[in-house]
């Protein structure tokens, strides 16, 4: 006998239905097809063992299983559950009329019970779009699934409460979130606050210009100055999640396998800080099964590279293409993924090997231990960092003022009130901020009076600087103008863009 189950692989970010087809025959024999990984051929053992443990058992036969659409690739344990309900409706042991109507995925251990599976949210989003009543999987994946509205979510323990749902021996309750209120309710619980953040107060602007335009951004200073602590904490005054934003940033994380079990919705902005030990495949992405990488982990929100000359330089130059298109392209011989990589990049770094330049006049690092040091970032890496500020020591009466400082609500309204002008301005464009203009948006809306002009030229000749640092100067004035409410450009705006390019002067390049 010959029945049809559906379940579904994920492919990038999205999901794809796949038919599972199993036909029960005379003879002897157990043979899936349909490209099956290893987790999916040793299923046969974890199937046994748990029907065996609920009081059934694979029946005595030819069993044919064909995994549809047979020239992809299907990866991972959770057809599970698919395969074994197939094995019993193809001999019996359960009613198939509706199982057509679900899409059912799961991992199961040998007594039976479910265990939790990646990549949730784009099933459960397939799975409504494609017409399906339904999806059942384990009940810690859940949460997840139900955020997608228009389809009935079933949690289950174990194998038997399924089917006893398809013997109609019993019913299985749905499981219903309300996801706005979801949403709503968490978009503003921050761990960290910039009123933590004694003095500082030229950092505390870098980044608040940084989050008004989406800037990338590099702290330069000695160890201790609160290079990792201010950057901990631009999450804060970054404009809240949309609901959109949201969803696409919980679809990464459920691919990734990242989402907590009592979590259904990340409602603020990601901070990935991984450490500088990381390869380039888990920074972008990729591997011998492709999953996203810390890159694409950070869409939406923050990638922090804290001590980014210690990060192999192979590493960070892989980053140029992302940082410009801000999605990551995976090749393959049979396919090619495509990964969202919209994120801001934050790095920290000390200004010479010891750590301590220029502030110790007793520097121990040497003229070309110095110039090695700086020559682990790149030219055309740096220049795709829009600001580069530095951080200076904090002194002793900062450290013991009791007042706290400027709280990150308050800094978060200017900078939405500054992307409120953006999202205007750009309506009619597919950009949303700033920092993603091109050329021609960046002719348009960057125009510069005569003594803006020639402060630009002067900045451009005594630091020589790029055709790109020259592009990113005027992303930042914009911002900056925007952040005061000003139409034009004017000279200030442009005088603090140019003093956000530190790295760009002879003072670093000893």
């Amino acid at each position: 006998m010959l029945v049809k189950i559906y379940g579904a692989a994920i492919h990038g970010v999205s999901a794809q239905i796949i038919t599972i087809e199993v036909n029960v025959d005379q003879g002897v024999g157990y043979h899936l097809v349909g490209l099956p990984d290893n987790a999916i051929k040793e299923s046969s053992y974890r199937i046994s063992a748990a029907l065996k443990n609920s009081g059934f058992k694979i029946p005595g036969k030819k069993i044919t299983i064909n995994m549809a659409p047979a020239d992809l690739r299907k990866e991972g344990s959770s057809y599970d559950l698919s395969i074994a309900l197939g094995i019993l409706a193809a001999s019996d042991f359960i009613k198939y009329e509706t199982l057509n109507d679900y899409i059912i995925m799961g991992e199961l251990s040998l007594d039976g019970s479910l265990q939790p599976i990646r990549g949730v949210l784009p099933i459960a989003i397939k799975a409504r779009e494609d017409g399906f009543k339904g999806i059942i999987l384990p009940k810690k994946n859940a949460r997840e699934a139900a955020i997608v509205n228009q389809l009935d979510v079933y949690g289950i323990d174990n194998i038997r409460e399924v089917i006893d749902f398809f013997n109609d021996d019993m019913a299985l309750e749905k499981f219903e979130i309300d996801t706005r209120k979801e949403f709503q309710d968490k978009i503003d619980h921050f761990p960290f606050d910039f009123d933590e953040v004694k003095g500082q107060e030229a950092a505390k602007r870098a980044m608040e210009v940084a989050a008004a335009g989406g800037h990338n951004i590099i702290l330069i200073g000695s160890p201790g100055s609160g290079k990792t602590m201010i950057a901990k904490r631009l999450p804060s005054i970054l404009p809240t999640l949309s609901l959109k934003e949201s969803l696409e940033t919980t679809k990464i994380h459920s691919v990734a396998g990242k989402m907590g079990t009592e979590t259904s919705l990340i409602t603020i902005r990601p901070f990935r800080a991984p450490h500088h030990t990381i390869s380039d495949v888990a920074l972008v992405g990729g591997g011998s099964y492709p999953q996203p990488g810390e890159i694409s982990l950070a869409h939406n929100g923050v990638l922090f590279l804290d001590e980014m000359p210690e990060f192999k330089r192979a590493v960070l130059e892989v980053m140029r293409q992302p940082l410009e298109d801000r999605v990551v392209t995976i090749s393959r011989a049979k396919f090619t993924i495509e990964y969202p990589a919209s994120f801001m990049l934050v790095a920290s770094m000390n200004p010479s090997p010891s750590g301590y330049f220029p502030d110790d006049p007793n520097n121990t690092s040497s003229t070309m231990e110095m110039q090695r040091y700086m020559n682990k970032l790149s030219g055309p890496l740096l220049d795709r960092i829009d600001i580069h500020i530095e951080v200076s020591k904090v002194e002793y009466e900062q450290l013991a003022e009791k007042k706290k400082g400027e709280s990150s609500a308050s800094i978060r309204a200017r900078v939405n009130k500054a992307r409120d002008i953006q999202i205007e301005r750009y309506q009619d464009s597919e950009i949303s901020y700033n920092a993603q203009m091109g050329p021609k948006e960046t002719e348009k809306y960057c125009v510069l009076d005569e003594y803006s002009q020639l402060l630009i030229k002067t900045a451009m000749l005594k630091l020589n600087l790029s055709a790109r640092a020259y592009d990113r100067i005027l992303k930042v004035a914009r911002t900056i103008a925007d952040l005061e409410n000003s139409e034009n450009i004017q000279g200030d705006h442009i005088s603090e863009a140019i003093q956000y390019r530190s790295l760009d002067r002879d003072f670093w390049n000893v």
